[in-house]
């Protein structure tokens, strides 16, 4: 039994095409998102364009999700914060340097 060979597709994502992707605002990242998912959803796409739109949605919800997880490591951080300082609020330890 001989192998056939397939022609390999190139569908992966040039380093422009991540940087305008990584350059999105959160909002920007979802919108674009929710275009690539319409346009699967919708078919009619060959295989090259369909994992082409795949691979652009996966890389816009890994920023978009990167954007939320860095919002979130703020609002624990300064939630700690407020903990800290309203633990020692009122007592003499907030005064001593």
């Amino acid at each position: 039994m001989s192998e056939t060979s397939q022609p390999a597709t190139s569908t992966s994502l040039s380093e422009e095409e991540l940087a305008a992707i990584n350059a999105l605002t959160y909002e920007q990242a979802r919108d674009q998102l929710i275009k690539a998912v319409q346009a699967l959803e919708a078919g009619g796409l060959d295989l090259d364009a369909s994992m082409k739109q795949w691979q652009i949605g996966e890389a816009l919800a890994k920023r978009a999700q990167g954007l939320l997880d860095s919002v979130r490591e703020q609002l624990d951080a300064a939630q700690a914060s407020q903990a800290s300082a309203g633990a020692s609020a009122g007592t003499q330890s907030n005064l001593e340097q």
